[in-house]
């Protein structure tokens, strides 16, 4: 079968899946808070049986984000969740736990099952662990570098993803560490406010000029790196070493950003795929995204070219 990658997508809403889709987009993640973590935006069932609907005829695939820390209360729930999704026609179910895999063996027999469990995604062995389990695809943590993506993606008997764009989560807690800290502020008015759309964020002594962004929702606290991945320029070392899915996250950003970014990588594929002996990126591609990046977060490589870290 011919390599065929994938341009992986968030949504926040209907709208805005239906406009990355037209900007060329090839897939979606997608799914509510009680059984998804740090989703763009809430999709119930019913949104997701609807982003199905829009996606098949354009032969767009959605999947679904289990990859919560799944607590009994969630557990009670998931098999009848898991069914609904089935039932909906999403194409692959994100998970983390195990859970999830066995409630999918039951209510969702032959789903795509595509394991990420964050920053533990780290090598071949445990990949191939979870694809004798029924897993079809493994998310690498962010925190490899080229060189052990590259190892994991010739290695590894499952489709591998690594995500190529947009900010990454640097820490998670299940407290309210916001809510905690505001109820020692005199603002009373501010407290209510605290979710992703408040523009909080953290800064070090040491480096005051950058900001991490920082919110609270039903799963915690959640602080998010001060710049963005932006692996346009080099997207062809990737494809090179054959990872299957290229997600770009548009957590915290516009309709209107993820757009221009998703255009920008669905180009960059697109040429490489054509001609990859005589491909050659165009720095338009990339001057399309800084033109509309924030000037107080930085692109960067993020982990793909720094020594192990583990």
């Amino acid at each position: 079968m011919t390599y065929k990658p994938e341009l992986l997508a968030t949504a926040a809403s209907l709208e805005e899946l239906e406009r990355l889709m037209a900007a060329g987009a090839d897939a979606f993640v997608i799914g509510e808070a009680r059984y998804g973590m740090r989703l763009a935006g809430e999709f119930t069932i019913e949104m997701i049986a609807e982003a199905v609907k829009a996606a098949k005829p354009k032969d767009v695939k959605i999947y679904a984000a289990l990859n919560n820390l799944m607590d009994n209360d969630a557990v009670d729930s998931l098999d009848s969740y898991v069914a609904s999704l089935a039932e909906a026609g999403v194409d692959a179910i994100v998970f983390g736990d195990p859970a999830v895999l066995m409630a999918a063996r039951v209510h969702a027999p032959g789903m795509a099952l595509h394991w990420n469990a964050e920053m533990t995604s780290t090598n071949f062995v445990t990949a191939n662990y979870w694809g004798r389990r029924g897993a079809t695809r493994y998310v690498l943590a962010r925190e490899l570098n080229m060189e052990q993506v590259i190892e994991t993606a010739s290695s590894s008997e499952l489709e591998i993803q690594v995500q190529v764009h947009g900010m990454t989560n640097i820490y998670h807690s299940k407290r309210s560490l916001v809510g905690s800290y505001m109820d020692h502020q005199t603002e009373a008015e501010r407290l209510p406010v605290k979710d992703k759309d408040r523009g909080l964020y953290v800064m070090e002594a040491e480096r005051k000029d950058e900001r991490y962004p920082i919110y609270e929702d039903r799963n915690g606290t959640h602080i998010m790196s001060s710049d963005d991945i932006c692996m346009v320029e080099n997207l062809h070392e990737l494809l090179e070493a054959g990872v299957k899915s290229l997600k770009i996250e548009g957590f915290m950003k516009s309709i209107e950003y993820n757009e221009i970014v998703v255009r920008a990588y669905r180009k960059t594929i697109d040429a490489y795929m054509a001609n990859p002996a005589d491909y050659s990126f165009q720095e338009e591609w990339l001057d399309a995204i800084k033109e509309v990046q924030n000037p107080n977060r930085e692109l960067s490589y993020g982990f793909f070219y720094k020594e192990q870290v583990y």
